[in-house]
């Protein structure tokens, strides 16, 4: 094991048994001999690293579908009862972190190359990537020293959630300017293809989403968070309807992950009610691309480009009644082409959609100038854009998305409304659709933020223990950190939870 010495994690853990753990990939092939420029390079491992962050790798479609049952997506009618839609939460995990070590490895070997810049920008960008959803799914987490167990700190302090979001704030800005001075660089499997100018917006994309996302506080670090957001968008580095987006395209390679599932658990997922009724609501055509009718409503006489035909779970019932349900054909289930599409539409990250979604929402907060109302829907436009070209118009029960029907969607429910509170609850509504089958954490980060949508809730099937009326507030740590980091991880409780790990705690940010 001697040549894993500078891969030692925080705990001690060598990160060959985390890798094997949370699924990494090409591990022999990237860290076999680290010192061997022959066999890796920064192009290899630029690879690693963005595909750690963009590839369902080493999870399964189960996974896939409890992601979205946490922020009520969709409901689930097989094999038990998914502990997530009945607001159950459990241990996280601080797999991220063990891509840190190729990062600097990526950077190292990069040095004085023409590409180091654009290298640079992605490390910092993967940096604070990797933090910010640690940071938002547990509250403090180890940081400064993390990743350092070449230096030999196994056991790593947790650092302040405030302390942590600064430094996101820190990278992002400089992967800003690292971008800003790079070139193409080789090994980007997203479709940026390595181009730096899209890389940069696609940062600064993100960082205002960072912004948005801790809006209850008014700084950060000493970093005031208007004046921030509203700097980052005075220099117009942002996204535009032709920069595409971050994430990854689906192929044969690279299936998405609940293709070929159909004769499984994954054919007996139900589209919510609280998402087929605001659809419904908003006449928003993407329903025909998430949902299939219900196989009763067919039998009763109407047909599938009928919206009446479409009716959602009530996820708060009780699983044996939803079973039933199901049994008898009552409800809309997900979309066949999730299930027998190699390529259904692409994973999308970060997206022009929900950066102009965010521009509205800080228009309206004063933090920028500018008219709310088009930004609202340049960012719907933008969203229905992509259904339209990126997933497959021939399985939307006859209903497809055309430019003529975006063009007319902004009447009735979806014309921008006249009060600030009704502004905002449609900008919020149409960014939690925006990630139905794609970020679905965002959503849940959202609606800890706004508590908008309402998610429902039923103290009877509620299996949040401590809060039966309450949606819990966060993962609780490793439990592996008890064994190897105890001390730190009992101060961190003691600073923020009054030393109890528990999920209805209330971090940071949201105080």
């Amino acid at each position: 094991m001697k040549r894993f010495n500078k891969y030692i994690t925080r705990t001690g853990v060598p990160i060959l048994s985390l890798l094997l753990l949370f699924g990494c990939n090409n591990f022999d092939e990237i860290n076999s001999n680290p010192d061997d420029t022959t066999t890796v390079s920064a192009s290899l491992l630029a690879t690693n690293v963005i595909l750690r962050y963009t590839r369902f790798s080493g999870r399964d479609a189960k996974i896939m579908i409890g992601d979205n049952a946490l922020p009520k997506y969709v409901g689930y009618a097989n094999e038990g009862q998914m502990d997530q839609q009945y607001n159950k939460i459990g241990g996280g995990d601080f797999g991220l972190m063990t891509i840190l070590p190729n990062i600097e490895k990526m950077i190292e070997y990069a040095e004085g190359g023409i590409m180091e810049d654009s290298y640079k920008g992605l490390g910092a960008f993967a940096k604070a990537y990797t933090f910010y959803r640690l940071t938002m799914e547990m509250g403090d987490i180890p940081y400064s020293d993390a990743g350092q167990g070449a230096q030999g700190i196994y056991k790593v302090k947790y650092d302040p959630q405030e302390q942590v979001l600064k430094g996101v704030l820190d990278e992002l800005r400089a992967a800003d300017q690292y971008f800003a001075n790079g070139t193409t660089f080789q090994g980007d499997p997203t479709p940026y293809n390595g181009n730096p100018v899209k890389w940069r917006k696609a940062v600064n994309s993100f960082a205002l989403k960072v912004l948005m996302s801790v809006s209850n506080k008014e700084s950060i670090g000493g970093i005031n968070v208007g004046s921030r957001f509203a700097e980052i968008v005075s220099a117009g580095n942002l996204m535009d309807a032709s920069t595409g987006f971050y994430g990854l395209t689906y192929s044969s390679q690279n299936r998405h992950p609940l293709s070929g599932t159909n004769d499984l658990f994954t054919s007996r997922t139900i589209l919510s009610s609280l998402m087929i009724d605001n659809l419904k609501l908003l006449n928003d055509r993407r329903m025909y691309y998430f949902a299939e009718p219900a196989g009763a409503l067919i039998a009763d006489g109407y047909g599938a480009s009928d919206p009446a035909a479409y009716r959602g779970v009530d996820v708060e019932i009780a699983y044996v009644q939803m079973n039933a349900g199901h049994s008898a054909n009552l409800y809309s289930l997900i979309n066949k082409r999730y299930l027998q599409e190699e390529a259904s539409e692409p994973l999308r990250l970060i997206t022009f959609a929900e950066q102009e979604l965010i521009l509205a929402e800080a228009v309206l907060k004063g933090w920028i100038s500018g008219e709310a109302k088009a930004y609202y829907e340049s960012g719907v436009k933008a969203a229905l854009t992509d259904i339209m070209t990126q997933a497959n118009g021939n399985a939307a029960h006859g209903m497809p998305i055309t430019q003529e029907y975006i063009d007319a969607y902004f009447t009735g429910e979806a014309a921008f409304k006249t009060t600030l509170d009704d502004q905002l609850k449609q900008i919020w509504m149409q960014r939690y659709i925006l990630q139905f089958m794609q970020d679905p954490k965002s959503s849940y980060f959202e609606y800890r933020r706004n508590e908008y949508p309402e998610f429902p809730v039923n103290p009877e099937t509620s299996l949040n223990e401590n809060n039966k009326n309450g949606i819990p507030m966060r993962w609780l740590y490793p439990a592996s950190e008890a064994s190897h980091n105890r001390e730190n991880l009992e101060q961190a409780l003691n600073r923020q939870y009054d030393g109890y790990d528990e999920i209805n705690k209330i971090m940071w940010i949201l105080k």
